[in-house]
């Protein structure tokens, strides 16, 4: 998906929240098919903007509290993948999809440091990291979603048919942009 440069806010002002980078993502066996194959690599170069810049890094960890999920505490595929051995700020953990419901509250760690928002990217596109921009833009935080830095499986519609990954995040950027979240690529940001 092509998307127009948008106006941006100050960059330093926004903590990029890093969504379920986890290693139990990598099971195409258990998740199905998966699109944005840069997606892991636009992630870096997203880190090492941050980094470079001094800004604020959360990362985010699924504690699914399935003991059969690739993501559950007590499985290998709990811990983050190796590109997240960097220094960062701050981690989240969560059971839920909205890293704003996790522990510490990342609604608060924001405002304690008086910034304007957060930048999104991550796994899964239509859910975690959708949820996190839904719930950040309702809380009144500028949220920045970088489609690119994402990406989801196919999935089983109710009707028996399938959803493919590149609809999903098409439908995920057009219910978030201009409603909860500005939708950008990863190349508007560094």
């Amino acid at each position: 998906m092509d998307l127009a440069t948008p106006e941006l806010p100050d960059l330093d002002r926004l903590a990029l929240v890093v969504v379920d980078v986890q290693r139990g993502f990598d099971d195409a066996a258990y998740w199905g098919p998966r699109n944005t194959p840069s997606c892991e690599s636009n992630i870096a170069r997203l880190l090492d903007a941050w980094a470079t810049g001094g800004r604020p890094i959360v990362l985010v960890r699924h504690d699914s509290a399935d003991p059969d999920s690739p993501l559950h505490p007590d499985r290998p595929g709990n811990a983050f993948q190796d590109l997240l051995a960097v220094d960062h700020d701050l981690v989240v953990r969560k059971s839920v999809n909205s890293s704003f419901h996790g522990t510490p509250d990342l609604d608060a760690w924001l405002r304690g440091r008086d910034l304007d928002g957060i930048v999104v990217c991550g796994i899964t596109t239509n859910h975690c990291c959708e949820t996190t921009a839904r719930v950040g833009g309702n809380l009144g935080h500028r949220v920045l979603f970088v489609l690119d830095a994402t990406h989801t499986f196919d999935r089983r519609r109710p009707d028996g048919g399938t959803m493919t990954a590149d609809e999903l995040a098409a439908a995920t950027a057009t219910n978030l942009d201009g409603e909860f979240a500005t939708v950008v690529a990863t190349a508007h940001l560094v």
